[in-house]
């Protein structure tokens, strides 16, 4: 693989499992020194040995994103490891599930905190250094990509707030896309329909049946295939920006 991504350093939220951990074995595998960031901090240690372990260069850097100057001291702290900041990805999720007149307005809070919060958070603190890497970068660019859904492009029954969360980003994305085209930062947006990842796994019991029920026979995305689209779009020359790649299971119907 040519490595396309070689001299920069890219940033991956949520990095500990699942889309996140995938994402940063293929920027790494493209050349990029991958910066981990979540919380679980051992998970973050192993998915870096298996990296160095592959050739590849990665950084350790524990935070999480719902706290504002976490997520800041996180871009700092790999400012200062790395010397710079070429791409972002915003992939630090939480989905909840539940009918509006039932659900814990706790969840509605830790949907919004991590799915939005931390996507602001993020993003806010890394657009200086991107605007800065895109214009001594000999490849011209820098990238942002958030992690979204379908669920950013249609609504359902039980997922109003996680779709409200994903259509918002959305629609941040697209604003600032606007924004930075004159600094040579792409922003996009990868929207995975079901993925075979641990986010279900955080559902209460009587939304986990649910979901089982829903996906019961399809052939789940794996987290590589979300992985793929990003690597995708943060290797276009200069001149192509994607904004924004939908990939479904192929049995998928929404």
């Amino acid at each position: 693989m040519t490595a396309v991504l070689s001299g920069t350093v890219a940033l991956v939220t949520g990095a500990s499992s699942g889309i996140g951990a995938a994402t940063a074995r293929a920027l790494a595998a493209h050349g990029a020194t991958v910066a981990l960031v979540a919380r679980r901090v051992e998970r973050l240690r192993r998915l870096a040995d298996d990296i160095e372990s592959a050739g590849g260069t990665a950084l350790v850097v524990p935070a999480d994103v719902t706290d504002a100057q976490q997520a800041a001291d996180a871009v700092t702290a790999v400012i200062g490891a790395g010397g710079r900041l070429d791409t972002v990805v915003n992939n630090a999720g939480l989905m909840r599930m539940g009918a509006a007149a039932q659900a814990p307005l706790t969840d509605w809070d830790d949907m919004v905190a991590v799915n939005v919060m931390g996507v602001l958070h993020v993003t806010r603190a890394a657009l200086e250094h991107l605007t800065a890497a895109a214009a001594d970068s000999p490849r011209g660019v820098a990238d942002v990509v958030t992690i979204s859904s379908t669920g950013g492009r249609v609504a359902r029954p039980g997922t109003a707030v996680y779709s409200l969360t994903k259509f918002g980003v959305n629609a941040f994305s697209e604003g600032i896309r606007q924004e930075l085209i004159g600094s040579r930062v792409r922003v996009g947006i990868v929207e995975p329909g079901t993925v075979d990842t641990e986010i279900s796994d955080q559902l209460s019991p009587a939304a986990r049946e649910a979901f089982d029920r829903n996906t019961a026979g399809m052939v789940k995305l794996m987290p590589e295939d979300v992985a793929d689209a990003v690597a995708y779009m943060v290797t276009r020359d200069r001149r192509v920006a994607v904004n924004e790649i939908l990939v479904r299971a192929a049995e998928q119907t929404w």
